[in-house]
């Protein structure tokens, strides 16, 4: 088929010459002009370091899936914390789903009372300033000190059902940031919330908001045993 093309081209081409070399016609035609087209993209695919550990990454789904099962999550939209990395990494994703593509991957700060560098202390207590694990639920957005805010439902009892009695809500801070990260080897922290560089907070919140999930890891074991959302199963079993 190849060898056929470009037989047919070099024909065409043949005849080209052929035609310039012959007498001049009566009247010429004007040949349309083309528009030029733009370059095409080619797609860009995510390399690995651009989605979650796997492990994470699976948890992350189970949960997901299993609070769309029970009526908790309505759309399509999962962001998973890696609170086992280091503030200094990006260590956010918001994840379609639905189409399997990561929409941002970003810096993310953790409580003051968490941990320095790496957070390794998590709570559901008021007061704490300690980041929470487990699912929640976006909900609705407001303006306030922080500017553009997120609230967030806490899905799970005695881990983080206390959220919005904290005040645990998504936000931008200047001090997530490369340049706070470049001079202080790690980014600033909250008093619990899951703060975002100023300039991507308005798109990750208007991506998220309104009844998708988010998911906050740490190996704790005592949590990864009792999670009702990493034991789907065993829930719905026991469902009346």
């Amino acid at each position: 088929m190849k060898g056929r093309a470009w037989g047919s081209i070099a024909a065409a081409l043949v005849a080209c010459c052929v035609c310039s070399c012959a007498p001049r016609p009566a009247a010429r035609v004007p040949l349309p002009i083309l528009p030029i087209l733009p370059p095409v993209q080619e797609a860009v695919v995510p390399t690995a370091s651009d989605w979650p550990r796997s492990a994470v990454l699976d948890l992350a789904l189970e949960a997901y899936h299993c609070g769309s099962t029970l009526g908790y999550i309505e759309r399509p939209l999962l962001t998973v914390i890696d609170f086992s990395l280091p503030s200094s990494q990006r260590r956010l994703w918001v994840i379609d789903v639905a189409t399997h593509r990561v929409l941002f991957h970003e810096l993310v700060a953790h409580g003051q009372n968490s941990g320095d560098t790496l957070a390794t202390a998590f709570s559901n207590r008021n007061g704490s300033l300690q980041s929470s694990l487990g699912l929640f639920r976006t909900d609705d957005t407001y303006v306030g000190s922080q500017g553009l805010s997120l609230r967030l439902t806490g899905l799970e009892p005695g881990v983080n059902d206390l959220a919005r009695e904290r005040h645990i809500v998504m936000h931008g801070a200047d001090y997530v940031s490369d340049a706070t990260v470049a001079a202080y080897g790690r980014i600033g922290r909250s008093w619990g919330c899951p703060a975002l560089p100023p300039e991507v907070n308005a798109s990750v919140i208007d991506s998220i908001r309104g009844g998708s999930a988010v998911f906050a890891y740490y190996p704790d074991d005592e949590w990864l045993q009792s999670s009702r959302f990493l034991h789907c199963d065993t829930q719905l079993a026991q469902a009346p």
